[in-house]
């Protein structure tokens, strides 16, 4: 086997197995013995299991974010940009991007799974490697939505960016459940559909009115 089809063999492997046990329940060992392939040949290509996982991201990171930065150099120079346009580009660029071997719900439950499991270099990698792409966009948004306070928004994009990842993951379960009870085929384009003017109007919400602080409760 060529060296690039032991590489796409782990990759594929490693997504599969992290995607369905998790991060830390997956060993080095599992994914050689599932991929067919000896622990020096991954320590070869990749070094570590950190270096694996971020891989395993890169693979639909690194395009994803090629793509989205040239619609984020058009959008920056369109004047009078709406809120739902950019989170309509940022959809459409999502499902366009292909998922290497997996599916695109299987990336989403990585993504998930980033941030949900103790994986603070997991954090510290898409921070470092992608983050100037998400402040690009978060500066847009930003624009769209000049009423929010800061804190405020903070809250929402992670609402946001947490019932588009839960959607995704979820995607397979949610088509068996539409057919099944509503006999309703649904592609993803569909879903987009359906799942932009939600998290729009999540966004647009009034802010609602803050509780009092612990501090002033006590006092």
């Amino acid at each position: 086997m060529a060296q690039s089809d032991t590489v796409v063999r782990i990759l594929d492997t490693a997504e599969a197995l992290f995607a369905e046990k998790g991060f830390a329940e997956t060993s080095l060992r599992t994914i050689t013995g599932k991929a067919k392939v000896n622990l020096a040949a991954v320590n070869y290509h990749f070094g570590s299991k950190k270096a694996l996982i971020q891989a395993v991201f890169a693979r639909y990171l690194d395009p994803f974010c090629e793509q989205f930065n040239r619609e984020l150099d058009r959008l920056e120079k369109q004047p009078g940009l709406t809120l739902e346009e950019l989170l309509t580009v940022l959809a459409t660029t999502t499902v366009s991007v292909p998922a290497s071997k997996g599916s695109l719900s299987v990336f989403m439950r990585l993504l998930g799974l980033a941030y949900t499991q103790a994986q603070g270099h997991m954090r510290r990698y898409l921070q470092e490697h992608y983050g100037k792409t998400f402040f690009r966009f978060t500066n847009l948004l930003k624009q769209c939505t000049s009423e929010l306070p800061d804190a405020e928004r903070f809250w929402r994009i992670h609402f946001m960016l947490g019932a588009v990842v839960f959607t995704m993951s979820s995607l397979d379960a949610l088509r068996d459940i539409a057919a099944s009870d509503y006999d309703e085929k649904t592609r993803i384009r569909d879903l987009v559909a359906r799942l932009l003017p939600v998290v729009t109007a999540a966004m647009n919400a009034p802010v609602p009115e803050q509780p009092p602080r612990l501090s002033e409760q006590v006092a």
